[in-house]
């Protein structure tokens, strides 16, 4: 993994505004550095407490594009990450739905 972006706050994140940036700080998340460090779908589901429990899957697709900058500098709009991240939740939900059947 390479060494995080360098940047102050979550908000100096691109793709990451006050919004977001409150739900993680509520989290313990309080520097891009703690964020990088934090798997993104493990973070997606950790925030449907306080997001509420239907979340909009774009949470995660947007905190994809955050760990991408901060690992390798490069700021890439987070719809760019739609495609895999509905590949991660659909994979996530067969784990779901095997675990509720056993």
């Amino acid at each position: 993994m390479r060494k995080p972006h360098n940047t102050g706050r979550l908000e100096d994140i691109p793709n990451i505004g006050k919004s977001i940036a409150s739900y993680l700080r509520s989290l313990g998340i309080n520097t891009p550095q703690k964020l990088a460090t934090r798997d993104p779908l493990e973070t997606y589901l950790a925030l449907s407490g306080p997001m509420g429990k239907r979340h909009d899957p774009c949470v995660l697709y947007t905190l994809m594009a955050a760990q991408h900058y901060l690992q390798s500098g490069e700021a890439i709009y987070w719809w760019k990450f739609t495609e895999q991240g509905k590949m991660i939740l659909a994979v996530e939900a067969q784990r779901k739905a095997k675990l509720l059947r056993h």
